[in-house]
């Protein structure tokens, strides 16, 4: 971390942004790095191979502690885009992510097995008519680690909602992305600042790596 701008500094002085610290029981989420966003070439689509990138580094690791993963898409399956409400009127992009086509499919480069949780959603927030909170309870987990897109819409809601539900929200900072490098930045200061602790990769792996490894089960 460098030197604090003046804003980082207003706001350390008024008791903003402290650090909430990994937990013990972590699960990765990886928020919506479906076709419909991860394809520059569509009306949601970014360039985030670098991003899809850093979650697969996070997923190996992850894997490897016996970590659980979720895996969110984003999905309507009405023609008419019923289940998309006034979402539906605000951006017209959703229609990219009907059933019937391919935009809610999980992009091909990340890396994924069997076991991984699979949640389809309908808004910007994970917990948002979703399962995702039992789930997270099943788990015991404590601590949400955050990758997908896009930082100032789904990861942002989902952070929000996850440090609101109790979790540890940590954003990692490179595995995050948004159609908007000033929408992006901004997001990543104002959820430091209130809500979750935006993390880089590298304290992410080393969280990971110094999980216990889980026994082998008995033969």
């Amino acid at each position: 971390m460098g030197e604090l701008t003046d804003e980082e500094a207003f706001f350390a002085a008024r008791g903003f942004g402290v650090k909430i610290g990994f937990g013990k029981r972590p699960v990765v989420l990886v928020i919506d790095l479906t076709k419909g966003f991860t394809d520059a070439r569509r009306p949601l689509g970014a360039d985030l191979s670098s991003q899809i990138k850093a979650a697969n580094d996070i997923l190996a690791s992850a894997k490897n502690k016996g970590v659980p993963v979720i895996f969110t898409s984003v999905r309507y399956d009405n023609p008419n885009l019923i289940d998309a409400g006034i979402w539906a009127m605000k951006q017209k992009g959703v229609a990219s992510l009907l059933a019937s086509g391919d935009g809610h499919e999980l992009d091909e480069r990340l890396s994924t097995d069997k076991q991984d949780i699979r949640l389809y959603k309908k808004y910007a927030s994970c917990f948002w008519g979703t399962d995702l909170l039992s789930i997270l309870i099943n788990l015991g987990v404590d601590t949400v680690i955050m990758v997908g897109t896009s930082t100032s819409g789904c990861v942002r809601a989902t952070a929000v909602d996850a440090c609101q539900a109790g979790f540890r929200p940590m954003v990692v900072e490179e595995g995050v992305g948004d159609r908007s490098e000033a929408s992006h930045r901004q997001s990543l200061f104002d959820l430091n600042a209130k809500y979750a602790d935006v993390v880089s990769l590298r304290e992410t792996l080393d969280y990971l790596s110094g999980l216990p490894t889980p026994s082998a089960p008995p033969a």
